[in-house]
């Protein structure tokens, strides 16, 4: 089919979404499904439900598409944003929305505490896997914080979550309650709420507790309004997960090894603190802090005329905007007018609309929270995820070993 024959008159450089999917040979749902996967770009139309497409994003995806039955192509798609390389039943990202196990992950964040999100996650009881009070349970809660290594958490306090996190958790964290030969799910469940209230504790330079999560964190942050607490809690269930970001795909590359849920966990953590990842919250934290208040879009401009970027804007499964990001700022723009004018000015200068990481740092700074808190928040609440994914990755007893595609000197030819 020729270009010209899909292309309605007068339509420009765009395509509509039916001339987009003809184009491309595939469902209008199949076309929605590319954008959530950040395969196209998706700009807005005459109408509010109107969604239209560049034709040049539309060829390029169609030449990719032919070009991607070669598996060589396929492998290296793959890798950077691209198709599906496992199959997964945590956390889906389809048409803008985010569903973790089926349900909403925005409508969950309104009302579900931490700990149930973590049990909807690991497909357990909440009750038995953060069970805490009496009993053989209660004991054992009390055996890790009586043996919960104060001196090395003092040596760390005061640091940013992003430096202190990963030594201090590596530490303090066991692997029996979470090994590969554990093989009682009741076991397992505990052992997985053990490790995600020891991550806790680490962030918080606090000893472990079976408190509700989120007003452990309220507690120690000195958070002491109901409002305040309830976003933390929000924050930390849109967090959760995030379908194979490069975090949760390392954590299961070390979960297909046979290794411990703990393991899995350190290699996630690790994973999020690159700049381009979890890091992100540190990069936006230092633009707002040369923005400022006043003269917001200026700045902006002059970074930009710099070749800087603008982190924690834009995410190539968003096309519309994170709604995860939309959701927290919902209820903190209305009070910082400032924080607005900055996200209208991105908007305006670049068009893309803030990710989870400035939406972290918007809460961090509406809470009066330490520096490092977002990051902080963002590996405690993905901690759940790196849990989820280690344990549907034990489910296929399969190891992940992708081949490389070679490309240095070749070895010299035999002789005859």
């Amino acid at each position: 089919m020729s270009l010209m024959s899909v292309r309605a008159p007068n339509s420009g450089n765009y395509f509509t979404a039916t001339q987009a999917a003809e184009r491309l040979g595939v469902s209008l749902q199949t076309l929605y499904a590319y954008v959530s996967r950040g395969l196209l770009h998706a700009e807005p139309g005459r109408t509010h439900r109107e969604r239209r497409y560049r034709v040049a994003d539309v060829e390029r995806l169609a030449t990719q598409r032919t070009r991607g039955r070669k598996p060589k192509e396929v492998v290296k798609a793959a890798l950077d944003w691209g198709m599906p390389v496992l199959e997964s039943s945590i956390t889906l990202i389809e048409d803008g929305r985010c569903y973790y196990r089926g349900r909403d992950a925005l409508t969950m964040a309104q009302t579900a505490t931490v700990e149930a999100t973590a049990a909807w996650l690991w497909q357990c009881d909440e009750a038995s896997a953060f069970a805490s009070g009496t009993g053989e349970k209660g004991d054992a809660m009390r055996r890790l914080a009586s043996e919960w290594p104060v001196m090395l958490l003092e040596r760390y306090r005061g640091q940013r979550a992003e430096n202190a996190l990963l030594p201090t958790f590596t530490v303090v964290s066991d692997d029996a309650s979470t090994a590969i030969w554990q093989r009682d799910p009741a076991r397992v469940a505990q052992g997985s709420a053990t490790l995600l209230r020891a991550m806790t504790a680490c962030l918080l330079g606090t000893l472990p507790s079976d408190a509700p999560i989120h007003e452990q964190c309220a507690k120690a942050w000195g958070v002491n309004d109901a409002e305040g607490a309830d976003l933390l809690r929000m924050a930390l269930v849109l967090c959760a997960d995030h379908e194979l970001n490069a975090s949760s795909f390392t954590a299961r590359c070390v979960a297909s090894t046979g290794a411990s849920l703990r393991a899995a966990i350190i290699a996630g953590l690790s994973a999020l603190t690159g700049g381009r990842h979890g890091g992100t919250t540190a990069r936006n934290e230092a633009m707002w802090d040369e923005l400022g208040d006043t003269d917001v879009a200026n700045r902006m401009r002059e970074r930009l005329a710099r070749g800087e970027k603008l982190p924690g804007f834009g995410h190539h499964l968003y096309p519309a905007g994170d709604v995860r990001a939309s959701a927290m700022l919902a209820r903190l723009l209305p009070e910082h007018p400032a924080w607005q004018t900055m996200v209208d000015a991105a908007y305006a200068l670049v068009g893309l609309r803030p990710s989870l990481d400035f939406a972290l740092v918007a809460v961090r700074r509406h809470l009066g929270l330490p520096v490092g808190a977002a990051f902080g928040l963002f590996a405690l609440g993905r901690s759940i995820g790196w849990i989820a994914h280690a344990r549907e990755q034990r489910e296929s007893t399969q190891l992940i070993r992708p081949r490389a595609a070679y490309v240095g000197v070749r070895p010299d030819a035999p002789r005859d």
